[in-house]
């Protein structure tokens, strides 16, 4: 019997949020540069950045370890500055999840503008653990590029 779950974290940020969605869609390889500790690389598989249907994979350390994710990206939507990517292949699911898909959005929040991660996923069985480290691990990630974002 398969489990299904969700976490969300949330990020307030300083910086617009059209910066982030821009360079999680578009730019990504910018990430590896601002983050060189957590990402190693963003490889394009198939079709274009940004584009949905397009695949990329992530080449990143989580918990000492060095990672793979590859991941379609299943949606897009400008006005809310989300990106939907489902993970096809790589450690998520080839070791712990039967599927697994990241959703990335910038909303208002006040006077500030907050990130949020949805991780929604299908663990095998009870035993398997909820993906929190790797929530904390993106949350971190948007701290870092909100800090490079800051001062550019």
């Amino acid at each position: 019997m398969a489990l299904s779950g969700k976490l969300i974290g949330h990020v307030e940020i300083s910086s617009k949020g059209d910066v982030f969605h821009d360079l999680f869609r578009h730019n990504p390889h910018q990430i590896v540069a601002i983050s060189p500790d957590k990402l190693h690389d963003c490889e394009l598989h198939a079709g274009e950045r940004g584009v949905v249907g397009s695949t990329i994979c992530w080449h990143y350390t989580l918990e000492g370890k060095r990672k793979t994710s590859k991941q379609i990206i299943e949606a897009v939507n400008e006005e809310n500055h989300m990106i939907v990517f489902k993970v096809i292949g790589g450690d998520l699911v080839e070791e712990i999840y039967k599927t697994f898909t990241i959703i990335f959005h910038v909303e208002q929040k006040g006077d500030g503008q907050v990130a949020t991660w949805t991780l929604e996923f299908e663990k095998p069985d009870i035993s398997t653990p909820y993906p929190t480290s790797l929530m904390d691990y993106l949350c971190n990630l948007v701290k870092d590029m909100d800090a490079y974002s800051s001062t550019k």
